[in-house]
């Protein structure tokens, strides 16, 4: 025996030495076979009357060794005394390495623990090993034929980790514990990728930008953190990261070519990026316009507000400005300006529009936002307006012979205006006196001599125009008085404003008297006032 005790694993030579015994005498010959207990360890053959047996597979603890000389012609067999060897446990030595130092967040890392068995002692411990951050149980892996065990994790923070593997011993080997590995984890790389839900899309429109954060290779994990959306160098709007997604909606888009990216801020474990630029095209929106009349059919020269509203088609949206054009068929009669009053309409008022069908349409001229557009035409009707005539005398009552000139105003009525033109026509009862032309006052005259003593019903007929209906005057009484005959009460002459007699006219019945009174006598001439005593 070399060492008593052992260790597992540790290399011993037992050595047996055969001798005669008295009164025999020489050197035996033969083999030797050495015993643990009941166990053959192996045979040896004698060389100058001794056998060395070595091994290092004793178990652990208390072996009882024996050696039994197995005797030749001459010589006896015989078995030594037994010897108790102890085998004690080995010492261990463990070491941890890492797949990846230093690592990233998110990234597999593999710890390998390797334990070996110590020197003297030898062979392959078994059994597990616990690996630790600090205080901090990782996991546990079990030693493999060649003494290593391995843990695989992707959940270590960022920062530096105190890494240790605890090998936990078995019947052979006692436990060690592997220096500190420092594991350094730093923030992974990002990338973010931008998607818009359409694109093209049309002034107004609402358009949703998306923005998905990835870890980047060899990391892994979600992103957390927010995501702000920059048109150019101008921020749009930011928004919260859930699963790796963030989106922002917006409708104030400029119509153009918008550069649109999308920066992620980081966060503890992930670094910042920014999306590839998305060139967003935002066209003009198409637009609705629709027209409207204050009143159809109308009449001439009444007031006439066409109104018209322009809308933003969908899916875009706003309020459209600028101008638009209204047209009575291909000629333009006006222009109004959106947003005057109401913010999508505009308004033209006319009183010029003549009498007939007019197919009126309005043109709305686009702005920078918005493209032009053309209402349905509105039939707009114009009637003819009605008129209304008056008449009146120079001098009513008239005498015999006397000239009287009658006056016809002709007038347009509400809601219709002008001046109406033309021709009347005079009447006395169903008579033509004459006709005249109207001025541009609206007024025609005609003068008469001829009229006989008596009443007249004078009345004027308007005779209408293309803009105009015909109108009739009420009827004018027109009384036509006859020469007096005067009868003197007395030859003398009275004083002034005594009565000096009757006059009594030459009417159809004798019916106006006048009581005369002297107004003035005088040596060359003398007048009388009449006052009518019917």
């Amino acid at each position: 025996m070399t060492v008593n005790p052992s260790v597992y694993g540790q290399s011993i030579s037992f050595t047996a030495s055969v001798a005669a015994v008295a009164p025999g005498t020489g050197t035996p010959t033969g083999s030797v076979t050495f015993s643990d207990g009941s166990t053959t360890l192996g045979t040896v053959t004698l060389t100058a009357g001794a056998a060395t047996y070595t091994t290092a597979k004793l178990a652990t603890g208390q072996n009882t060794i024996t050696a039994t000389y197995n005797g030749n012609s001459t010589l006896a067999t015989s078995t030594s005394a037994a010897l108790t060897q102890t085998v004690n446990q080995d010492g261990t030595s463990t070491v941890v390495t890492a797949s990846a130092n230093p690592s990233v967040y998110g990234q597999s890392v593999t710890f390998t623990a390797t334990v070996s068995a110590a020197l003297p002692g030898s062979g392959t411990p078994t059994g597990s090993v616990t690996f630790m951050d600090g205080s901090t149980t990782l996991g546990s892996g079990t030693l493999n034929g060649s003494g290593r065990a391995t843990l695989s994790t992707k959940t270590l923070a960022v920062g530096s980790h105190s890494i240790t593997a605890v090998y936990g011993g078995d019947g052979n080997f006692i436990t060690s514990t592997s220096p500190t590995l420092n594991q350094a984890v730093n923030q992974d790389g990002t990338s973010t990728a931008l998607s818009s839900s359409v694109n093209p899309s049309v002034n107004g429109q609402s358009v949703t930008f998306t923005a998905t954060v990835t870890a980047a290779a060899p990391g892994s994990g979600t992103p957390t953190g927010s995501v702000t959306f920059m048109d150019g160098s101008t921020a749009l709007g930011s928004a919260t990261l859930g699963s790796g997604k963030a989106s922002f909606k917006t409708t104030s888009l400029a119509v153009g070519s918008q550069a649109i990216t999308a920066v992620y801020g980081g966060d503890g474990n992930f670094t910042t990026s920014t999306s590839t630029a998305l060139t967003q095209t935002v066209q003009e929106d198409a637009t609705a316009t629709k027209l409207t009349s204050s009143v159809n059919p109308s009449v001439f020269g009444q007031s006439v507000t066409f109104t018209a509203t322009v809308e933003a088609a969908s899916p875009g949206s706003g309020t459209p400005s600028g101008t638009v054009t209204f047209y009575d068929g291909s000629t333009a009669i006006g222009v109004g300006t959106l947003g005057l009053g109401n913010p999508d309409a505009a308004t033209f008022t006319t009183v010029s529009l003549s009498v007939g069908a007019h197919a009126i349409t309005a043109v709305y001229g686009g702005d920078g936002n918005f493209s032009t557009s053309t209402s349905t035409a509105i039939n707009q009707g114009v009637n003819q307006a009605s008129s209304s005539t008056t008449v009146v005398s120079s001098a009513n009552p008239s005498s015999s012979g006397q000239a009287v000139t009658f006056t016809a105003t002709v007038n347009a009525v509400s809601p219709g205006s002008g001046t109406p033109t033309g021709t009347v026509t005079f009447y006395d009862g169903s008579t033509t006196l004459g006709t005249a032309t109207l001025n541009w006052t609206g007024t025609a005259s005609f003068t008469t001599s001829s009229l006989s003593v008596g009443s007249h019903s004078i009345k004027v007929s308007y005779g209408g125009d293309a803009d105009f209906k015909t109108s009739t005057s009420a009827v004018l009484k027109q009384v036509v008085q006859g020469a007096a005959n005067v009868v003197l009460a007395g030859s003398a002459v009275p004083p002034v404003g005594q009565a000096l007699g009757t006059l009594q006219f030459d009417t159809p019945d004798n019916s106006i008297v006048h009581d005369l009174a002297l107004e003035q006598v005088s040596s060359r001439s003398r007048r009388s006032r009449g006052v009518v005593k019917s």
